[in-house]
This record gives C-alpha cells, structure tokens and sequence, in this order.
C-alpha cells in the first residue's frame, strides 16, 4: 500500500462522503488539458482505444452532460456516448461543467437514488463513478497529448482507493466494461495507478 493510498482510507468509507469536491478538482485538470488540445493532435491515438484525440473530447463533454441528467433524476441511458463534433471543446466543455453545476449545488442529491449506467445508488456513489470516469479519460488525454499526466495526487488517490472497491479485479471482460488491471510501472504516480486498474497503460 502506498503512502497516499493508506492516508486516504478505504474505499467503503470514502464513498458515505461528498464527492463533488474531488469531481470539481478533477474537472479543472481536465479542463486545463483540453484548452492546450492542438489541432494537430486531434486524430492521434490515445490509450483508449475506442477514440482518437477527438473522439475523446467529444465523450468527455459527454460525461459531464450525463452526470447532470442522473442528477436531475433522468435516466444515463437517453444521452449521447459522445457529443457531436464542436469547433470549440473547451467551451463546450466549459458550458458542460456550467450546467451541470447548477444542477449538483444541491446538497439533497447526495443522498438521492438514481439510476446510473452500473445500477441504482445515492447520489454520492454516482458522482464518484464519474470521478473515476473524468480522471482516467484524462490521464489518457494527456497521455495522448504529451501534457503532465497526473492530477492532484490526493484526489487520485482516493478515487484509487474507491475505484477497488466498485471495480473489482474480478469478472472483467464480457458485459462488465472494463480490461483487466495492469501492473503499474515503477514510480507510477496516482493518476496513472487508477489508469492501470481501468486496464489501460501508455
């Protein structure tokens, strides 16, 4: 167990807390990476495989939409995989984050069932999956693009620490959307650990 990971706790306990804080740091890394996004690089590839450089902004807008629609009760499964194509992403992404905000500045929905693409759970479980969903797709961003790959070393970490609990090693593959775990690299910061345990690696 590293250092960040012991002090950030178990996963159990950090999910009865209130997420929107670490989704709030993890957008504005995010939203960092993308305004740097260069023209050049928009059909690169990225360690997602299902989506080039664009692709990945375009889903990543997405996410965020999605989030505020389970927040206003609305079911994950009536919005769009990706956005369409924008001439803009930061200001998409930007108009995206503003929305949802509006929507998740009320305290009551951290304790409200909503259904999400993985089941139904109290709006702080919910958020925690897109903490998870907007620090991995942007370590593959920044991968992708050559900027710094690792975001705030405690929020990562608890997402870590969170991400072992909803995501278990076992019965990957299948129905269950996610590769198995790889081994982290020597010195591996965590950003990346939490990238390696969604089955992804530079």
């Amino acid at each position: 167990m590293t250092t960040t990971e012991h002090r950030t706790g178990n996963g159990d306990t950090l999910l009865t807390t209130d997420a929107r804080p670490r989704y709030r740091s993890a957008l504005e890394w995010v939203a960092g990476l993308v305004d740097r996004v260069r023209p050049a690089q928009l059909h690169d590839p990225t360690p997602c495989t299902e989506f080039d450089v664009e692709g990945l902004l375009r889903h990543i807008v997405a996410t965020v939409d999605k989030i505020r629609v389970i927040g206003t009760g609305g079911s994950p499964f009536t919005m769009p995989f990706q956005v369409p194509s924008a001439p803009d992403y930061p200001a998409a992404l930007a108009e995206a984050r503003e929305r949802m905000w509006a929507v998740w500045s009320d305290d009551a929905l951290l304790d409200r069932e909503m259904t999400v693409p993985w089941g139904t759970v109290p709006g702080r479980g919910a958020l925690w999956g897109y903490v998870n969903e907007i620090l991995v797709h942007g370590w593959d961003l920044a991968v992708a693009t050559g900027q710094p790959s690792e975001a705030d070393a405690g929020v990562a970490g608890e997402m870590l620490a969170v991400a072992r609990r909803l995501i278990p090693d076992e019965g990957r593959g299948g129905d269950y959307p996610f590769a198995p775990a790889v081994q982290p690299e020597p010195g591996a910061g965590p950003t990346e650990r939490l990238a390696n345990w969604s089955g992804r690696r530079r």
